[in-house]
């Protein structure tokens, strides 16, 4: 497989759609779709489940099933509380930033349609020193140009309806892409290429793959937990991001060093197991592909954790991808890392390939 033909106009066209296209956690059907549509033409079968975890699979009669996962939500917000002046105020949906709110564009989704709104903040020419705050939960609020409650609620924005940041996705210096929901859409997009060059190169698995793109991870790896339950794989390679640690602000001794440009990133841990981990190292240093270590004290904080603990344990690995800016709306990547991280999984599925006895894995 040649190094240059990991990403293509046509798949970084549909890396391009489908981060711009909202999917916060509880709504993430439209995004889902759109993914489904890319990769129905590389699988045999897939189905949806309740919540909207989607699944592709090759080869769904097989008796061993090996999972490539990542995760489709986006943070976001939900309306919380609207005062009688037309000014909303707000709950978190997943992690979201408090403090990179003031002046940001967002996008309320209701049922007649997208409503524009921005969040609020005093001028600078009104605040002092003495009385200067932070920007918190209970002092954040949105602007949707509407006079008082009535107005807003004309627009059809309620209590429960969900908000998401106006960023579109850009590319920097022709190396990094950026945009917000990189975490974890980026992996959905690595997984989808994944299958994407397992049809065209004409790879055989003996085994079923099923290629995963869970819900719900942002408020606790909620998809996976339902998934797992579902699938009952054998094998899981789960792809998520962490942190760059090379930018400023970042204690290194705390975080662990990794940074963009380095390569995928391996975690030890407990999730994790030894054999599968062991098999993914020697598929990068087999295929010259380079990689960063991250160890992980308890949890991985990732559906990784989801997998290896369900149906009586599930072989489970995690390969990251390092970013810069998490829960941001400028979350970066190096599109070198993207094109190793889809190349590592490519290539280890074929090094299971080689080792049939799935007892390795145990």
């Amino acid at each position: 497989m040649k190094k240059n033909r990991i990403i293509t106009k046509e798949s970084e066209s549909f890396l391009r759609k489908y981060i711009n296209n909202p999917s916060p956690t509880g709504f993430e059907s439209t995004g889902q779709k759109m993914w489904l549509n890319y990769i129905k033409p590389y699988i045999h079968q897939h189905f949806v489940d309740t919540y909207g975890t989607v699944v592709g699979i090759i080869n769904p009669d097989a008796k061993y099933k090996v999972v490539i996962e990542a995760h489709a939500d986006e943070i976001s917000w939900f309306v919380h509380y609207i005062t009688k002046d037309g000014f909303i105020y707000l709950r978190r949906n997943g992690g979201s930033d408090h403090q990179i709110a003031p002046s940001k564009r967002v996008n309320i989704h209701t049922d007649k349609g997208t409503v524009k709104a921005v969040f609020g903040w005093p001028a600078i020419h009104t605040r002092t020193i003495s009385n200067e705050k932070s920007p918190k939960l209970d002092n954040i609020f949105l602007d949707c140009g509407a006079k008082n409650k009535e107005e807003v609620e004309k627009l059809g924005v309620h209590v429960g309806c969900v908000v998401t940041y106006e960023d579109d996705f850009i590319i920097l210096n022709k190396k990094h892409y950026v945009g917000r929901a990189l975490d974890n859409r980026i992996g959905g997009f690595m997984i989808a290429e994944v299958a994407r060059l397992l049809h065209i190169n004409k790879v055989k698995l003996p085994f079923g793959l099923y290629i995963t793109n869970s819900v719900q991870e942002e408020v606790g790896l909620r998809g996976a937990q339902m998934i797992v339950e579902s699938i009952k794989p054998n094998i899981a390679i789960v792809t998520d991001v962490c942190h760059d640690t090379g930018t400023p602000m970042i204690d290194k001794i705390k975080q662990g060093d990794t940074k963009c440009g380095n390569g995928p990133v391996l975690t030890y841990g407990p999730a994790v197991q030894n054999n599968l981990l062991n098999l993914i190292i020697e598929t990068a240093k087999r295929n010259k592909i380079p990689f960063q270590r991250i160890a992980a004290s308890r949890a991985t904080g990732t559906d990784t954790d989801a997998f290896a603990y369900a149906n009586g344990g599930v072989a489970s690995a995690l390969i990251s991808l390092a970013l810069r800016y998490m829960h941001t709306t400028v979350e970066s990547v190096a599109k070198n890392d993207v094109e190793n991280v889809i190349r590592l999984i490519y290539n280890s599925l074929q090094n299971i390939k080689n080792n049939q006895d799935f007892r390795y894995f145990k």
